[in-house]
């Protein structure tokens, strides 16, 4: 036929070529490998079979369900309530809590601190950090120092109400700003306040005295803290924001109002109580 391009055979493949050359290369006419052709083939059966038998068909606000019903939500659904329902058996027990008994209970403590743990990932490690190592703003609970007390039932009582939050029985704790101060006073206070932790405050000193008009009321006359008021302890390491001279002086001047948050209305009694244990293990390093 006129304008046909003639056949040519590459002699070393057996297959047509196209008729193409680029700078002295020729391009075969290799056909489809037959392998990929089944494949194709399999994976268009599979997808009208899948679309038959399995939800996939979106209709609106519902969908097909398929010829063998499989529903994945109400699969996770009821997955869930079983495991709900098993976790209920041995949560049953920390309502009300009997904590000498609990505390007592090793298998019940190998069931339970698991879920304990993550459910002080889920709510607590946001602002205490992985394992209560606390931050700067945020108290460490892997201690054996504690503001308001360490005994499970106390720290219960934190958790439940919260500190400065919005519970009608919250605990109140502020440090005042001390602006009456001059600077020269809240400078020479901190430098002061700063080597309490070190035992090297001198009585004498002129900042003693103002440590005396102004902070014993809340820290103690030996900076030793309340637990009454949750005014913290200025002669330990266990320090929220700072012990340096810089930040106490910020403190001096600004003041300190944290916020822990109720969680009365998130947790269950026996999820605060569960949860109360498991961080009184922290501080005894149980954990």
């Amino acid at each position: 036929m006129s304008g046909e391009h003639p056949r040519e055979v590459d002699p070393v493949t057996g297959y047509d070529t196209t008729g193409h050359d680029w700078n002295g290369i020729r391009e075969l006419n290799t056909p489809f490998p037959r392998f990929v052709l089944w494949i194709l083939a399999a994976t268009v059966v599979y997808s009208v079979v899948a679309w038959i038998l399995l939800p996939a068909w979106p209709t609106g606000r519902d969908y097909t369900r398929g010829l063998l019903g499989l529903d994945q939500g109400a699969a996770a659904v009821a997955g869930l309530q079983a495991l709900d329902g098993e976790r209920q058996g041995w949560l049953d027990h920390f309502d009300p809590a009997d904590f000498a008994a609990l505390s007592a209970d090793t298998a019940l403590l190998d069931v339970a601190m698991p879920a304990a743990a993550r459910l002080f990932g889920d709510n607590c490690a946001a602002c205490h950090g992985a394992g209560g190592v606390g931050g700067p703003g945020f108290p460490v609970l892997a201690d054996a120092t504690w503001l308001w007390g360490g005994d499970p039932e106390t720290v219960a009582e934190t958790i439940r109400v919260g500190i400065n939050a919005d519970h009608p029985d919250t605990r109140v704790a502020q440090m005042p700003t001390f602006e009456w101060l001059t600077r020269d006073e809240r400078l020479a206070l901190a430098d002061w306040v700063a080597t309490l932790r070190e035992g090297t405050a001198a009585a004498d000193a002129p900042a003693a005295t103002l440590f005396a008009d102004n902070c014993a009321a809340c820290h103690g006359e030996a900076a030793e803290g309340n637990m009454m008021n949750g005014a913290p302890s200025l002669i330990d390491r266990a320090v929220i924001y700072g012990q340096d001279p810089a930040t106490i002086a910020e403190t001096l001047r600004h003041g300190r109002q944290g916020v822990m948050p109720t969680w009365s209305g998130r947790l269950s009694e026996a999820e605060i109580n569960l949860l109360a244990l498991y961080v009184t293990r922290l501080g005894e390093g149980g954990q």
